[in-house]
């Protein structure tokens, strides 16, 4: 651990929560430079859904390296990158009636965001973006200002504008269609609040608390967006991929964003990639408007190409997906009922869940004493009070009931050792 603690920045986040030297990673698995294993619940913060060093994935890059095939081309034709479009519009766009065009960007995901509200913005003429409570987009200044966590818009340093904040799905009560305070706040000339360039909503939020809007308020929302001829971009870069089930995170809603956003395990190996789809209507970019050296990452292209061959060519892999996130559901319930006293709703949709704790506090001891006997798992939320589950959607069944059995374990320790208890005897509901 020295040369870490001698010269890499404060800014470390991770390292904090899991103090180990980790050198080998498969699957679902991680082990430390002691021969420890761990089962791995974070997968690169949503990075890793085919799991580590998936061997589908390895010998086809292995392939491509041995061969000498193009690593960094900016933005040139190459075959990689021209197998890559084809697939993805053949296994992806084409079944759904999809039609779209793919900008490269930075190979992040926060560039992304910056890609597709410039775009907006530059189409629209108008300069804001509607963002919601909780939502988080990345933390490049123009992602930022779409963000809602305090901790990191207060390091921006400057002032964050080009935004308007609305209450997300539930934030005013289970009763409150925010939506119709949008479209309130639109229709009327003296609500404050110009006409936007364009809204933008992730379908479950993931560092916000892995809140799930409802398919009822993701329709509104496109209806609301619609009306008022505001463009919709849809954040995916966190519960898309197959995180919900779907593809794509919007998909059982049945709405049409005007653009999505998209990076994380679109590489399927851990590779750093990332692009915007955009309606052909909206690619109005001039050549190299939005650039960056890295808008090609041909690894990234062999990689994606093969999780796209293997697990998107039929819907079994979906349904799979799906059929581990009943699952989830059903353990997470039975948590709360048996360690909560039952005073809670399910949130989060598919392999995207959690567990709300009363704080941070009591949240972070659960994690710590899980990663203790084994299981990495982070938190999420305002107040980092969410137990976050996001294994790879691979996980073998044996071991996701492994992983919950240590987390129940867990909280079974840390409820034991707790003195005191609120006097609404609340401590967990799924979130």
């Amino acid at each position: 651990m020295k040369i870490f603690n001698q010269i890499e920045s404060e800014v470390q986040s991770y390292a904090r929560s899991f103090p180990r030297i980790f050198n080998r990673a498969k699957g679902e698995w991680m082990w430390d430079e002691d021969g420890n294993q761990y089962l791995d619940f974070l997968a690169g913060a949503g990075t890793l859904n085919y799991g580590h060093n998936n061997p589908l994935f390895k010998q086809a890059l292995l392939d491509y390296i041995e061969q000498d095939g193009i690593t960094h081309g900016l933005d040139m034709h190459t075959r990689a990158k021209g197998e890559f479009l084809q697939t993805f519009n053949d296994k992806i766009l084409r079944p759904r009636n999809m039609e779209y065009m793919v900008q490269f960007t930075g190979p992040t995901g926060t560039n992304a965001v910056e890609a597709a509200m410039k775009i907006a913005r530059n189409v629209t003429g108008q300069q804001n973006i509607v963002t919601f409570t909780n939502g988080f987009h990345g933390v490049s200044l123009g992602a930022l200002a779409a963000t809602g966590n305090s901790h990191h818009r207060d390091a921006s340093g400057v002032s964050l504008n080009g935004t308007h904040r609305m209450p997300y799905d539930g934030y005013l009560g289970d009763n409150i269609d925010t939506t119709e305070y949008l479209d309130k706040v639109l229709a009327d000339s003296s609500s404050g609040i110009n006409s936007p360039a364009a809204v933008i909503v992730e379908t479950v939020q993931g560092e916000g608390g892995i809140n799930a809007a409802s398919i009822e308020w993701l329709r509104n929302l496109q209806t609301v967006c619609r009306k008022h001829k505001i463009l919709l971009i849809v954040d995916d870069i966190q519960a898309g991929c197959g995180r919900t089930g779907d593809y794509f995170s919007f998909e059982e809603a049945g709405i049409e964003p005007d653009i999505i956003t998209l990076s994380k395990s679109l590489g399927g190996y851990g590779l750093p990639f990332a692009v915007v789809l955009m309606k052909p209507e909206l690619d109005q970019w001039k050549p190299g408007e939005h650039n960056g050296t890295f808008r090609g990452n041909n690894l990234a292209f062999v990689t994606a190409k093969a999780a796209l061959d293997h697990y998107w060519s039929d819907n079994a892999f979906s349904e799979e997906v799906k059929r581990k996130g009943r699952y989830i559901s059903q353990r997470l319930e039975n948590i709360v009922q048996q360690y909560g006293d039952g005073n809670f709703t399910t949130k989060g949709r598919g392999m995207f869940q959690g567990i709300n704790c009363v704080n941070g506090e009591l949240a972070g001891k659960i994690t710590r004493a899980a990663f203790q006997k084994g299981l990495i798992i982070e938190t999420s939320g305002a107040d980092d009070q969410i137990v976050k589950f996001l294994c790879p959607l691979v996980i073998s069944e044996a071991n996701l009931e492994k992983g919950i059995d240590i987390v129940e374990e867990a909280i079974r320790e840390v409820c034991a050792k707790t003195d005191s208890i609120p006097e609404e005897k609340v401590y967990f509901e799924v979130a």
